[in-house]
């Protein structure tokens, strides 16, 4: 009986020794699995900068294109570690975020697995949208710089779920794509990229004093008459005069007669390529946007205006103007006038200074 009890002790610290040596081989095991692949600051280390995790995505999925990117040594190893996360001493459960990642063979396994799960997205495109674009030409940057398709974008702007998660009653965000310099995450939708200029917008429209407060009609209305003074100006003091300028024809309907708005209307209406000048049948052209044929206000923005044209809308210069004519074409700046004899004195001044080669 002893004998038999000395076999069995013998036996089970046996496997108890065996049991230890095999954890402690395992754990080596994973130890090394989970180390980088490259030294840091190695000639060899691999650099993959546009590495997506896609919607849908399995943790099987993404341990996949990890090891053939060249950037785990294991993807079971990578697996067992994001469904077990406090092996490698994290202590929530990890969900990887959908995004365009930054990579390098020089992190850990841990570090990747840290990065994914922060959904702290290190790839971006870089994208100026400079003042004054309509929506179509800013669509057409967003595709030139890989951000989104044109369409897409343009699909976004006159989206209802967008429209009614802003509350605007409008067919479209024309107007409320604030002109910035954006940093868009590699393969953000066209809709979130939308979104962030929208909100955007908003934030810059909280630092203008009575604008963001208006009624939604108005509001909207004064959006619509920014997107022409944005249009209009070249020097940005002139702003709230030029704004003053067409409140006061405004007010006694009488038309804006917004060079801008014809623009518009021959290259976003009709399609055609930007005239070097704007003729006179140009002015006949049937159309809702133009003002010289119909008074008030265009039926929609006819540009994303900036900070200036926005501010100088809200607070107008309080004038007696109704005209204004370019006089400087190299500073930009331009003569107001009271009345019509006014302004064609200073139109004619122009011209003559022009033929004359002085300006």
């Amino acid at each position: 009986m002893k004998k038999s009890i000395k076999i069995l002790l013998v036996v089970f610290f046996a496997l108890v020794v065996s049991f230890v040596c095999a954890g402690l081989a395992l754990c080596c095991h994973v130890k090394s699995q989970l180390r980088p692949l490259a030294a840091k600051n190695s000639a060899e280390i691999v650099v993959i900068d546009k590495f997506a995790v896609n919607k849908g995505d399995t943790f099987r999925t993404v341990a996949s294109d990890l090891k053939k990117a060249g950037l785990i040594r294991s993807e079971d190893v990578f697996y067992y570690a994001t469904r077990l996360p406090f092996v490698i001493g994290i202590e929530e459960p990890v969900i990887l975020k959908t995004g365009i990642y930054t990579l390098d063979s020089s992190m850990s396994t841990p570090e990747i697995i840290l990065l994914l799960a922060s959904g702290k997205q290190q790839a971006f495109v870089k994208v100026a949208v400079p003042e004054g674009l309509t929506t179509r030409k800013i669509s057409v940057i967003m595709e030139k710089h890989e951000a989104c398709k044109a369409e897409d974008f343009m699909n976004a702007v006159s989206s209802k779920t967008l429209l009614e998660k802003y509350g605007i009653h409008a067919s479209s965000l024309d107007g409320f794509l604030y002109p910035d310099t954006y940093n868009f995450s590699l393969g953000m939708s066209a809709e979130n990229i939308v979104s962030m200029m929208v909100d955007n917008f908003f934030d810059h429209i909280k630092k203008i004093p009575n604008f963001a407060e208006k009624k939604p009609d108005e509001f909207y209305n004064d959006l619509i008459l920014a997107s022409i003074v944005e249009r209009e100006y070249r020097s940005a003091p002139e702003a709230p005069i030029m704004a003053s300028v067409f409140k006061n024809r405004l007010s006694i309907n009488m038309g804006l007669e917004s060079c801008a708005t014809i623009e518009y209307i021959i290259t976003e209406v009709l399609g055609k390529p930007h005239p070097e000048r704007i003729f006179y049948n140009d002015l006949k052209i049937d159309s809702p946007y133009n003002t010289y044929k119909y008074a008030g206000l265009p039926p929609t923005p006819i540009s994303n205006p900036g900070f200036t044209a926005l501010s100088a809308v809200a607070e107008p210069a309080d004038t007696d103007y109704f005209y204004f004519t370019l006089t400087d074409s190299t500073a930009g700046t331009h003569t107001f006038s009271k009345n019509q004899r006014e302004h064609e004195k200073a139109t004619w001044a122009f011209r003559t200074k022009k033929a004359a080669g002085q300006n």
